[in-house]
This record gives structure tokens, C-alpha cells and sequence, in this order.
């Protein structure tokens, strides 16, 4: 009795390339910032805002009770987050966009 050899399936040569995941900085209402506050530190810690964005964002902290400030990866999240924790600002923690 003979037996046929086994064939091993072929390995893939290309690789899967799965992107990082994103992470959301998220500000949350408080009772003792000022609105003026929140605004200066989001324009002073995240890259780019501008003082209409700042002041937009600040809205949507005091009227819907949170505003998703900044996405982007985990790294530079993690910082602007502490950024703005050590500036007093109410933080919600990270989340996975």
C-alpha cells in the first residue's frame, strides 16, 4: 500500500498589514473651568487649533458635556491628554476611535 506524499499548504508571502488603532481625547464639563480656560489650553496642547475650533470645542464641553478634542495616535494622545489633565481640565480616558 502506498501512500501519497502530504503537501504542506504554501505559505503567503505578503503580509497583512493592520494599521494602529486611533485614540480620542475627549474633555469633559466640569464646574470650575472657565470657559477661557478650556479654550487656552486646548490652543496651547493641541496641534493646530485654532481660537474659532478652540472656542467651538469649549461650547460643546459646557452645552453637550464632553467634546472629542483630538484623534489620533496612541502616543501623541497619551500626551495631550496629560497635557491637558495637568492643566486642570476634566478628562475623560482614552478611548479606541
Amino acid at each position: 500500500m502506498t501512500t501519497s506524499p502530504t503537501i504542506a499548504p504554501e505559505k503567503s508571502s505578503q503580509t497583512v498589514q493592520k494599521p494602529y488603532p486611533n485614540y480620542k481625547v475627549i474633555v469633559l464639563n466640569d464646574d470650575f473651568n472657565t470657559f477661557q480656560h478650556v479654550a487656552n489650553s486646548l490652543m496651547k496642547y493641541i496641534p493646530g487649533m485654532t481660537s474659532d475650533r478652540a472656542w467651538d470645542l469649549t461650547n460643546q464641553v459646557h452645552y453637550e458635556g464632553q467634546a472629542t478634542v483630538w484623534v489620533g495616535p496612541q502616543e501623541q494622545a497619551e500626551l495631550y491628554h496629560q497635557q491637558l489633565s495637568r492643566a486642570g481640565l476634566t478628562m475623560a480616558p482614552l478611548e479606541a476611535a
